[in-house]
């Protein structure tokens, strides 16, 4: 995750508003999605975001601006998925941010610019696929704090379980069930058991909640039954997008002995619609520590180089907006508190021999810090429900999600001397149950 000419915060862009304040999508960050103009029966296509814009670069005036293997790669992220361009793998990658920061540079000012102005569009003018291929998901547990919030939360309380600080934990999700920012969300049904003295019932859960995630989309896979070492881990990432792991929380705690979830999650994960790259996030690698009186990684999951920079600092918040009314923040974190990493996670995930493919997606599980306001889930909020969470300008309160309730998460990196890089946000609405009658 080298720096480059591409990072320097003081390069202007053709686009103004790439400069305004608290901007996501600046010249630094170039984030990748799929894409069409709202309203229309145009196929959904690849381009990036900068400023307020959208560049589709499967546009006849932007494909001009490309060539060699820049050019190669334009065509790929120009189809409707980004899959073909995440098979290209990194030298294909930064050769076309490198031609993009060229291009829009507004100091030193390329012969094409104007074409490839010409080809932008608001993004207030567009509506959004899902921008990768998912084959398959799987969702980690890699929060301490979590996971330590959550042992609490049970009746009697448990510690932690014995492999976690041992191996990043995970299972399989249903990516059929994958959705784009935006998406409304039907509340799901499901067993649940209210009492230990009288059998399950089916119904619509009770406990629904959001999970504050990351999404690691894989780029280049790794052959079946050869492991990825941790020093190459991240040559196999494109990049990040924000991810809501919704959970029936109530449905959850009855299924889950002894395998893990499964109708608990596996009826919606909401995905941000901008994929930020590893090399947009480059600027804002940090140390990887491990408490030195904690187990210490085994040697697959140990290195010098990744106790130096295995880490992201990256800022994240979760948002609720009762229906008609303003949203309130519920908590903010940062992803730099996660006790695995990227890296360890992708190690972990190859070491018996699993083949990771380009357009695979890993969760990071709920991301949430040290203290009571990071927690990145309302269960560990409300205190699975004993405590309600006050909402901002209102005597609303909330244990867990009602119906009309729209969560809305939201993520950037900033530091000094480095320009702001956001992943936009990851937006769901919770609708109603389907009626009893429907099943």
């Amino acid at each position: 995750m080298a720096l480059d000419f591409t990072h320097d915060p003081a390069r202007r862009c053709i686009v103004a508003s790439a400069h305004a304040p608290g901007c996501d999508f600046t010249l630094q960050n170039l984030p990748f999605g799929v894409f069409r103009r709202k309203g229309g029966n145009d196929p959904f296509q690849g381009g990036i975001a900068i400023g307020d814009q959208a560049l589709c670069l499967a546009d006849a005036q932007a494909r001009d601006c490309f060539d060699g293997l820049a050019g190669q790669a334009a065509s790929a992220a120009g189809g409707p998925t980004l899959d073909e361009l995440l098979a290209l793998g990194p030298p294909a990658w930064r050769a076309l941010r490198h031609a993009l920061v060229n291009l829009l540079d507004a100091q030193q000012p390329h012969p094409k610019a104007a074409a490839l102005q010409a080809a932008l569009v608001p993004l207030a003018d567009i509506e959004h696929a899902l921008p990768i291929r998912v084959g398959d998901f799987t969702d980690f547990y890699t929060s301490i704090h979590h996971a330590e919030n959550g042992g609490r939360l049970r009746n009697p309380p448990v510690g932690l379980a014995p492999n976690f600080q041992w191996m990043p934990i995970a299972y399989h999700g249903r990516s059929s069930s994958l959705g784009v920012s935006g998406e409304r969300i039907h509340r799901p049904w499901g067993q649940a058991r209210p009492s230990s003295d009288e059998p399950p019932v089916l119904r619509p859960c009770e406990m629904l909640d959001y999970e504050l995630e990351l999404g690691v989309v894989i780029g280049r896979g790794n052959a079946r039954g050869t492991p990825v070492a941790l020093a190459h881990a991240m040559d196999h990432v494109f990049g990040l997008t924000l991810l809501n792991d919704w959970s029936a929380r109530d449905v959850q705690a009855w299924e889950m002995t002894p395998l893990g979830p499964f109708q608990a999650k596996n009826f919606a994960t909401t995905l941000s619609p901008w994929i930020v790259t590893l090399d947009a996030l480059a600027p804002f690698s940090v140390p990887w520590r491990r408490p030195a009186d904690h187990p210490q990684p085994l040697p697959y999951l140990e290195s010098a180089g990744h106790r130096a920079a295995g880490a992201l600092d990256i800022e994240l918040e979760a948002w609720l907006q009762p229906e008609g009314q303003p949203a309130s923040r519920l908590s903010r974190t940062n992803f730099r508190h996660q006790y695995w990493s990227i890296g360890q996670m992708i190690a972990h995930h190859t070491v018996g021999g699993c083949n990771l493919r380009a357009g695979d997606l890993l969760g990071t599980g709920t991301i949430s810090g040290p203290t009571a306001p990071e927690a990145g889930s309302l269960i560990e909020l409300s205190r699975r429900g004993r405590e309600p969470v006050a909402l901002a300008n209102s005597d609303d309160r909330r244990a867990f999600l009602h119906d009309g309730d729209r969560v809305i998460l939201r993520g950037w990196c900033e530091a000094p001397g480095r320009a702001r890089v956001g992943f936009g946000e990851a937006a769901g609405t919770v609708l109603a149950a389907h009626p009893a009658g429907s099943l």
